[in-house]
């Protein structure tokens, strides 16, 4: 029997990369002391600038919040997934939007370039452009640990079932989908879309999330959840920042993927016209 004690920690972020380091810092710390051996954080972990404001761009290698975060793994001897972080790949003047897994010895072991990105034009008027400064990943990432292999995603992905029910069919027992997902469509369809994420996938769901106000007026929904391969809500955060946490005990993946074995029943098909 395998059991993890994971982890979803609520930010606030701001402009302030500094400011929103040290939140992290102590989050992880509150959460490695409750026993969370697998700790995530969302999306724009360490940076929520107004859209459309200057950027400094950093490579992976001169990021602050990536040197901060392989610190914390090895300090406190945790599986620490940073939600997303803007890195520089080129010389386009765009980022990935990259979700990063750091194992106990504060090393990178899987990296995840967020595929769909959010340009839309929200009913409230709110525009998002994220092509506009971001590039799209290209291939997902299953990332293989000793307990357990994690299919790796970013917000707006939830949207995009296909996704997981491949990471689900190579392994992945546990799925993550750290967000800034904003109070609109966030009281619509958070709770919905990762629900059936975890249902359809027999999978547990970890989706540590952005609340509140933020630089630019942006406004995101929090909720950060923890989600059972039945559909249960373990823990869910409302509104302020702080930590939830869950034991997930793996075997219920094996006994629900026995019960209802659909990742095993899809058939391929052709869509006709009448």
């Amino acid at each position: 029997m395998t059991i993890i004690t994971a982890a979803c920690i609520q930010l606030n972020s701001t402009d302030n990369m500094a400011a929103n380091i040290e939140a992290v810092k102590i989050y992880v710390g509150h959460a490695a002391r409750e026993g969370a051996n697998l700790i995530t954080l969302p999306e724009n972990a360490f940076l929520m600038e107004a859209p459309g404001a200057p950027r400094t761009l950093y490579a992976e290698e001169d990021h602050p919040g990536i040197s901060a975060a392989a610190s914390l793994a090895q300090t406190h001897h945790c599986w620490l997934l940073v939600g997303s972080v803007a890195v520089k790949t080129d010389d386009s003047g765009k980022t990935a939007n990259r979700s990063l897994l750091f194992s106990p010895d504060g090393r990178i072991t899987a990296r995840y370039d967020k595929i769909h990105l959010f340009d839309v034009t929200l009913p409230g008027g709110e525009v998002y452009a994220e092509s506009a400064r971001m590039l799209a990943g290209e291939k997902a990432v299953l990332a293989h640990t000793p307990k357990v292999d994690i299919g790796l995603s970013v917000c707006y992905d939830v949207r995009f079932p296909q996704l997981y029910r491949a990471l689900a069919q190579a392994g992945a027992s546990i799925l993550t989908v750290p967000a800034a997902f904003t109070s609109v469509t966030g009281e619509a369809h958070w709770h919905t879309l990762l629900r059936a994420r975890a249902i359809e996938n027999g999978c547990y769901v970890l989706a540590p999330a952005q609340t509140g106000a933020h630089p630019g007026g942006r406004k995101t929904y929090g909720h950060s959840l923890i989600i059972d391969p039945w559909g249960t809500v373990l823990a869910d955060a409302g509104e302020h920042a702080g930590i939830i946490t869950a034991t997930l005990d793996l075997a219920m993946v094996k006994n629900i993927r026995a019960r209802l074995p659909s990742l095993q029943h899809g058939r391929d098909f052709t869509v006709k016209a009448c």
